[in-house]
């Protein structure tokens, strides 16, 4: 399947509104620019009546307008080439592309080739959850990374000393590209499956959880991952924004997880659970 990139032209004040609009209709990756925003989804869930309608309900609060165009898998490639540039989370990460220069004196390097998977830690959501995995002992532990992309949640587990790490995902080639960058990483106790969380079925419990989804998912399948972890160990929920953490945490209270704290970065959030 290829994906469907649009483009929306808005004003600052409104972007971040239709961005949660549109995260609400299936749209799970966006990244700003000049002029607005991209929204990215899969060519089999778009509807362009859908985003016609959630634009309209803001005519006349400025300057709105959206295109859009099917970016192929391999026109998805050049994309990733030509604008991934090197990133440094938390002065400790580098996260680069195989093509970029090996930055000196960080503790921890992640090469990811993104392919047609998100997740490289440019999106807020990647970055919060890497910089929440930091402050979580993870050696000797049994990790599960759900939604995993490309795969670089999973690979931040295995260099913080994760024994064994399980990373799914629903596509075929996000898991395919899991597998490779896991890889090219030298992680060779990450396993990467095809599917949702039926795939967790007979799974014998995890000691760290990371969903990095988007709230319907969460709130969705948030039981099946309070089954899996054992009483006083952590969860990483991502993927939702700042309004939405109440949701999420009322959901997780009816499971047995217990707020500890989150982090923020333009709205988005990357919350700490803890099972009770």
């Amino acid at each position: 399947m290829d994906f469907v990139e649009v483009s929306v032209q808005a004003p600052r004040e409104l972007a971040d509104i239709l961005v949660a609009e549109l995260s609400q209709v299936g749209y799970d990756t966006f990244e700003d620019n000049d002029e607005g925003f991209c929204a990215y989804i899969g060519e089999g869930d778009f509807d362009n009546d859908a985003v016609a309608e959630i634009m309209s309900r803001y005519e006349g609060q400025g300057e709105l307008g959206y295109d859009h165009r099917v970016i192929t898998r391999q026109n998805w490639n050049a994309e990733w080439e030509k604008n991934f540039q090197p990133l440094i989370i938390a002065d400790r990460v580098s996260v680069r592309a195989p093509f970029h220069a090996k930055p000196e004196g960080l503790e921890y390097e992640i090469v990811i080739m993104p392919r047609m998977s998100f997740g490289t830690g440019h999106h807020e959501t990647t970055a919060l959850m890497i910089e929440n995995q930091l402050d979580i002992s993870h050696q000797g532990l049994r990790v599960l990374d759900m939604g995993c992309g490309t795969g670089i949640l999973a690979i931040m587990a295995a260099h913080l000393g994760a024994r064994e790490v399980l990373a799914v995902d629903v596509e075929p080639w996000t898991v395919e590209n899991a597998a490779d960058n896991a890889a090219e990483n030298n992680c060779t106790n990450i396993e990467c499956r095809l599917g949702g969380v039926e795939v967790l079925a007979g799974e014998a419990p995890f000691d760290i959880i990371l969903a990095n989804i988007n709230r319907n998912v969460l709130l969705d399948d948030m039981h099946a991952y309070a089954a899996l972890l054992p009483a006083g160990r952590p969860i990483l929920f991502s993927g939702f924004y700042q309004e939405d953490l109440s949701k999420i945490e009322a959901e997780a209270g009816q499971h047995g997880l217990a707020y500890q704290s989150h982090r923020t970065k333009n709205n988005w959030v990357s919350a700490i659970f803890t099972k009770l």
